[in-house]
């Protein structure tokens, strides 16, 4: 069987919204996502300016009331940063 490099998983989300709860969510085992260009990563329960993102020109970011929504604008591959009771947890996503 042949594979394209190119090919992305058949787990690969669309242009969804994906709500990550962090007092419901272990993160170390969100170790990565896929979505469509165009999804939203809704992260509930943080401070403002605790997230980051190594890829600033892919993605589009909003802060309100404990919410952070990263709008993932083109596609490549983003490392959202979570912090969470004193670790950083690294999150591939995967932007198609």
């Amino acid at each position: 069987m042949t594979t394209s490099p190119t090919r992305l998983p058949d787990s690969c989300e669309g242009a969804v919204r994906y709500d990550l709860v962090l007092a419901e969510t272990e993160l170390a085992l969100v170790p990565a996502l896929c979505f469509a260009t165009g999804a939203v990563l809704r992260i509930i329960g943080i401070g403002p300016g605790e997230v980051t993102v190594d890829r600033e020109d892919l993605v589009s970011r909003n802060y309100a009331g404990g919410v952070v929504d990263i709008r993932f604008v083109r596609p490549g591959t983003v490392t959202v940063r979570i912090p969470q009771e004193g670790t950083t947890y690294p999150i591939t996503v995967v932007v198609r």
